[in-house]
């Protein structure tokens, strides 16, 4: 398995931005597609962004396109997750995650199974 560490989160005002950071252990790490997950209080887990073990393709909630970029810089084994124009709406707890199968790219939550120990993200209003 892979062993993720996620954080940058923070407090920021409505139209800032931050930026987030998933770093891995592990040799194995660029073999990965690897996902941003949030989860607000009451709300179930849903997913941000996924970005493919080579970086060539990605996915994007709705909620975030045009807003938000995934990208990824294999030799330092680490995931980013640019934040920009944030939304009170966007206030959540912030995962990273690896599927159980490495080089499958999904978007699915039940295929994910390393989870990161998450970052709080708060936008005030």
């Amino acid at each position: 398995q892979v062993q993720l560490v996620e954080s940058g989160g923070g407090l920021v005002q409505a139209g800032g931005s931050l930026r987030l950071s998933c770093t891995a252990s592990g040799r194995t790490f660029r073999s990965y597609a690897i996902g941003w997950f949030r989860q607000a209080p009451g709300n179930e887990r849903e997913v941000v962004a996924v970005i493919s073990w080579r970086g060539g393709t990605t996915y994007y909630a709705d909620a975030v396109k045009g807003r938000f970029t995934i990208s990824r810089d294999n030799a330092e084994n680490t995931v980013y997750l640019q934040m920009n124009s944030l939304k009170p709406e966007d206030t959540a707890f912030y995962y990273c995650a690896a599927p159980t199968i490495a080089g499958k790219f999904t978007t699915t939550l039940a295929d994910f199974s390393s989870w990161g120990q998450g970052t709080q993200v708060t936008v005030s209003s």
